[in-house]
């Protein structure tokens, strides 16, 4: 099956399962997922969906999910990346440029219940998805006005569904200034700014958060956490207010020689002669 990579924004997919290929699993990219034929549950997020053919589904990295197929099953896979929508803006109407679809698919409304599309929704939706299916032999999909807007089409008959059927859904997007700022609390308790427990507090799948961290800041979340605490080590030393234990303890390291190791392989000295400079 087609993988996304930092090169990739869009892949499209089409397979067929008698028994699903993949355990329960998550995704560090979003996709939407039309039944083309065949029934059986959608296991997402511990809610048992029943699906058959024509429904369609979405899932955000967050998602945990697999097929439990009964009716052998022809699966259509649209799997993209936020920069997808990100790199389109100049195409994209007003509404997703505020509530993008990315934020759209991450909410957990649309996780805990199958969509009661109309009979005219279900026929523009099989008929979309055959002229996506048709333009997939195009060398880059990724590039293309035209499977952009089928795409947003998608969504425009979710949004339809979901009003059809009363159902409220807000968005859920990752705030970046939060992020930042959750950072720059804890970055005195190393436990709190391990990878798994900030992606944790902000529902983010771990295997996606250092992704979509280094998409998002233009660098690794391990050398942003570690050039945050080597630069306020640094102003501590610099203001000469503390000695280096007492630094030490702040950062939360075992001791002194701890603090000094760390230091040394950052800036290529030891806190003691960085404070002679």
């Amino acid at each position: 099956m087609p993988i996304l990579n930092q090169f990739k924004t869009l892949v499209i997919d089409e397979f067929e399962d008698e028994k699903f290929h993949l355990p329960p699993h998550t995704h560090t990219y979003y996709e939407i997922i039309y039944i083309k034929k065949g029934n059986g549950v959608h296991h997402l997020n511990n809610n048992l969906l029943p699906y058959k053919t024509g429904d369609l589904f979405v899932i955000s990295p967050e998602d945990e999910h697999y097929f439990d197929i009964k009716k052998s099953t022809r699966f259509f896979y649209i799997k993209f990346t936020d920069n997808y929508f990100n790199s389109k803006q100049n195409l994209t109407c007003d509404e997703f440029l505020i509530h993008t679809p990315e934020s759209f698919m991450r909410d957990k409304t649309l996780k805990e219940r199958v969509l009661k599309l109309d009979d005219p929704c279900k026929t523009i939706l099989k008929n979309t998805i055959e002229n996506i299916a048709a333009y997939n032999c195009k060398t880059d999909v990724s590039t293309s006005p035209i499977v952009f807007y089928q795409i947003l089409s998608i969504f425009g008959l979710i949004k339809e569904t979901l009003r059809g059927m009363n159902v409220v859904v807000k968005g859920n997007s990752i705030d970046n200034e939060q992020i930042t700022s959750y950072i720059h609390q804890n970055i005195y308790n190393p436990k709190m700014v391990q990878i798994k427990v900030i992606a944790n507090h902000f529902n983010i799948a771990e295997t996606y958060f250092s992704a979509y961290f280094k998409r998002t800041f233009a660098i690794s979340y391990r050398d942003y956490i570690h050039n945050l605490r080597t630069t306020l080590i640094e102003k501590r030393i610099h203001n000469n207010q503390l000695p280096i234990k007492q630094i030490a303890y702040e950062f939360g390291f075992t001791d002194e020689s701890h603090l000094s190791n760390y230091f040394k392989k950052r800036k290529n000295m030891k806190p003691t002669d960085f404070k002679k400079t």
